[in-house]
């Protein structure tokens, strides 16, 4: 009797339960690649950068839970520095960078460390340049620091996730590798490559198998005590927007200009811009779990009271199922970045509950029931002193009978 070959578990089922992949190597030639590229210039000649990638002492893994994709990493890495001063001096030294983890790149919970050394003897141009590193190379840095949770996504989201779009499935590899097990996982690794790659070569609402049909909205909303024009600049201008998204910008706007926010990791064209009060773009996440050829529309409001200004962002088109990570990373990329800036968050007042109206009656039967209880209490000690005396009454007769017993 031939042997049934059972179906493939269904997408959304198989993408229900956790898996996870481990991609430390990769992590660190990703950081060996991409740290050494970051260098940054003075006010004249001066320059310095990442030499060397020393160490990078931690794990990375990529997780799927519920059809979400979860970057798991908290990494200690140690570079060399170096440099040329004012006067032609070779500027070297040692960077460390404890934390590297989720939690700072996107949560913005915690905060970066630096720890710097320097290993060339000093002298006034030694110390300018070394100035010049501590107060640069930090924000380079943290851009790319940003790029990184994408990257991981874009790489290993294939090996981890199972996409409903046929063109998109990937075989998983086993945990640790990112090498296909055989020829025809290899070709389908590389339509979802594709897929991803066509995705981010550049937005526009186009119709294909890969649009999503059932869409939900969300919403968020949050009051910062800030102007209205300024905060439409920080949202919209490209030489302000990596001050709160920690990472390179691409933004004009004005009507079908494209932009490009957190390093490539949302993208879409300005649809209409009416500052300093609304502007709608359409709007595309660089994620295996966001569906190819798929855009919403997100309509940001900005509606200035006398003390803050009310932030909306509303975002329509999100595919069902989705809606609590984009809620987060509405929450996450562009709520908490405008307050990690220092713009401060103003939280809507919550009233305490009403109490109850006491009214005439509800006095008088409480009076009643005072009176009640008062009675009540006046008639128990009025028993308890009469129980007292008659035990009294009774042990004076007997007492005399006691004692004279033979």
């Amino acid at each position: 009797m031939a042997s049934t070959i059972p179906k493939p578990m269904a997408p959304t089922t198989a993408n229900w339960h956790w898996k996870n992949k481990t991609v430390t190597p990769w992590a660190k030639q990703w950081f060996d690649r991409e740290l050494t590229a970051v260098r940054v210039n003075g006010e004249g000649t001066e320059e310095v950068g990442i030499e060397r990638v020393v160490e990078v002492d931690g794990d990375v893994e990529l997780g799927q839970r519920k059809s979400k994709l979860i970057t798991i990493y908290d990494c200690r890495v140690v570079l060399d520095w170096s440099g040329t001063a004012s006067d032609g001096t070779a500027v070297s030294g040692k960077l460390t960078i404890p934390e590297v983890s989720h939690e700072n790149t996107l949560d913005g919970t915690s905060d970066y460390v630096y720890e710097w050394s320097l290993t060339t003897a000093r002298s006034p141009a030694v110390d300018a340049l070394f100035a010049l590193a501590k107060s640069r190379l930090p924000s380079a840095l943290e851009a790319k620091f940003a790029t990184f949770p994408a990257a991981i996504i874009d790489t290993h989201g294939k090996d981890v996730y199972i996409s409903a779009d046929s063109s998109r499935q990937g075989t998983p590899a086993p945990s640790g590798s990112s090498t296909p097990a055989s020829a025809p996982a290899a070709a389908s690794s590389g339509s979802a490559d594709a897929a991803l790659k066509k995705k981010a070569d550049g937005p526009g609402v186009v119709k294909g198998s890969g649009r999503a049909n059932n869409t939900t909205t969300v919403t968020v909303e949050a009051s910062f005590m800030a102007a209205a024009d300024d905060l439409f600049s920080l949202l919209t201008d490209e030489k302000r927007i990596p001050m709160w998204t920690r990472a390179p910008a691409k933004s004009s706007p004005q009507p079908d200009a494209e932009y490009s926010l957190f390093g490539g990791g949302v993208k879409g064209k300005f649809v209409s811009v009416s500052p300093p009060k609304e502007f709608v773009q359409t709007w595309a996440l660089s994620s295996p779990t966001w569906p190819s050829d798929h855009f919403a529309k997100l309509t940001t409001t900005l509606d200035q009271g006398s003390d803050s200004t009310k932030v909306t962002w509303r975002l329509e088109g999100v595919p069902l199922g989705m809606e609590e990570e984009i809620t987060r990373n509405l929450n996450g990329y562009y709520v908490h970045g405008l307050k990690s800036i220092g713009y401060v968050q103003v939280l809507p007042y919550v009233p305490p509950p009403p109490q109850k109206k006491r009214t005439a009656a509800t006095e008088s039967k409480s009076r009643a029931k005072k009176s009640q209880g008062s009675s009540a209490s006046t008639s128990s000690n009025v028993c308890m002193a009469i129980a007292f005396a008659g035990l009294a009454l009774a042990a004076a007769f007997a007492l005399p009978y006691f004692y004279n017993r033979p």
